[in-house]
């Protein structure tokens, strides 16, 4: 669940292990892997980059993060890649990467038009005259929010072998394509828990294809799972391939 709580150093410790390597993650490594030079925005731990790398990728590898914390553990993971501490509003690529990313469902964390406008703009002057945009979103349609309830406990095990328990809880009522939730995190060693709260936004394809063509931006696919199947209402994301729409 991509949200800002990560920038706190023990938590982004816990990052990788509540977020295993999964279909998503090897649909999005498909593709830097074709690709000659790569920007992923929201990079967070590096682990996508990293992997790429391992797995013999040659080109410009950049990752970009407003977490300082995060950028860290990126860092010891892979040196041979470029990370970024900062985000799309500091951003200054000109036409410098084939394919820029957003995984993790970190898109949804533009809440703001301005804010979306903005970032989709800086994400169009990244691109080269033939490279991709491509990120993911919750389809709202399959109302995800209804399952973070705090029945609903993960627990996962930290470097040091001590369980960690994480439960979210919306705030109601929902209003719009906004959702707020609390994402608590309990470590038996912390005096008590840690609590963040954050607001996604849950944009329906024609809202995305909207905002996407206000930036210069076009459709080109997309798809409702990691296996390329098609979007219908009861898909749970929205995966969104768009290019540059070039002038003539």
């Amino acid at each position: 669940m991509a949200d800002r709580s990560f920038s706190d150093v023990p938590l982004a410790a816990l990052y990788d292990a509540l977020n295993p390597w999964g279909p998503s993650d090897d649909f999005y490594l498909d593709l830097v892997m074709s690709a000659r030079s790569v920007l992923d925005v929201g990079c967070g731990t590096g682990r996508l980059l990293g992997r790429a790398r391992e797995a013999g990728h040659q080109g410009r590898l950049c990752g970009l993060d407003p977490a300082a914390a995060m950028l860290v553990r990126a860092r010891r993971r892979e040196a041979a890649v470029e990370w970024v501490l900062g985000d799309l509003a500091c951003a200054r690529w000109q036409r410098e990467f084939d394919l820029v990313v957003m995984t993790g469902h970190a898109f949804q964390v533009l809440v703001g038009n301005e804010e979306l406008r903005m970032s989709l703009a800086s994400v169009r002057d990244a691109l080269s005259d033939e490279g991709r945009f491509v990120f993911e979103t919750r389809n709202p349609a399959a109302r995800a929010w209804e399952s973070w309830t705090p029945e609903r406990v993960r627990e996962v095990t930290d470097a040091h072998g001590e369980v960690v328990r994480v439960w979210h809880e919306v705030e109601s009522p929902v209003l719009g394509d906004r959702v707020t939730f609390t994402e608590t995190f309990d470590h038996p060693a912390w005096q008590r828990p840690r609590v963040s709260r954050s607001t996604l936004r849950f944009l329906g394809p024609d809202a995305l294809s909207g905002f996407i063509g206000e930036a210069g931006l076009v459709v080109r696919e997309q798809f409702g799972d990691w296996g390329r199947g098609p979007l219908t209402p009861s898909a749970p994301e929205i995966v969104t391939v768009a290019q540059r729409q070039l002038t003539r």
